[in-house]
């Protein structure tokens, strides 16, 4: 099944099945794809994050399912740590998915943290305020992963698409294009700013969620790879 396919089933199981958006797209409506006929909603049906603060019961889906956001979900996908390496996450919580053999350490973004950096690939993340702090405790074999807010792609070369509500939503890659987790992850730009929703995650479902509003952008195709990828 294609991106966009998997993402309109997704919406249309979400009206269908998730109080939130039952409420939100039934009052309204949405455009691509319209769920109500006739209506077409505010803002194409794009939901500003701000808006499902202290609701996130409301998206858990009539069948059931947890209430809570993982802040790093989908760390362990777009990170690809080899195996027996250790991801240190400076300033954030541990990781869920990350694979079988990979180790996890957390500390916080001082220099009197202490880790044992023995393995052989050593791989820091956390926001860049954080590795700054800890840059001096970090040894120089260490590889340094920034998690980057959706409207700071433009300043910076380097790290993971990263949002508190979202987790984890694509990287920079080595052709200098900020990729998107397209697996898991559908983008779309609308008149309050770029959209994300999660694909795969069932509860919460985050659906066309703008975490940052006014933060401009254009989903576009890698020329390289042919995946979908953010243009700041």
């Amino acid at each position: 099944m294609g991106w966009r396919a998997r993402y309109r089933r997704v919406v249309r199981s979400s009206f269908a099945t998730v109080p939130f958006y039952r409420e939100r797209w039934a009052l309204s409506g949405r455009t691509d794809p319209v769920v109500v006929s006739g209506r077409f909603g505010d803002d194409g049906g794009a939901v500003p994050v701000a808006r499902i603060a202290g609701r996130l019961p409301e998206l858990v889906p009539l069948a059931g399912g947890r209430a809570d956001v993982d802040p790093v979900r989908g760390l362990g996908t777009v990170l690809r740590p080899p195996a027996g390496s250790l991801v240190v996450m400076v300033g954030a919580l541990p990781p869920m998915d990350l694979p079988e053999g990979v180790r996890c350490a957390v500390v916080e973004p001082s220099e009197e943290s202490v880790v044992d950096f023995t393995a052989p690939s050593v791989i820091a993340v956390g926001a860049p305020k954080d590795l700054a702090r800890l840059a001096n405790a970090l040894p120089e074999h260490v590889r340094q992963v920034p998690l980057v807010a959706i409207d700071e792609l433009a300043d910076v070369d380097t790290g993971l698409i990263a949002d508190d509500v979202l987790g984890i939503l694509g990287d920079r890659r080595d052709c200098g294009q900020w990729h998107l987790d397209w697996q898991r992850v559908y983008a779309r730009a609308t008149p309050l700013g770029l959209a994300f929703t999660l694909l795969r995650q069932q509860s919460p479902r985050l659906v066309d969620v703008v975490p940052v509003e006014g933060a401009r952008g254009a989903v576009a195709s890698c020329p390289r790879h042919g995946s979908p990828v953010i243009v700041p």
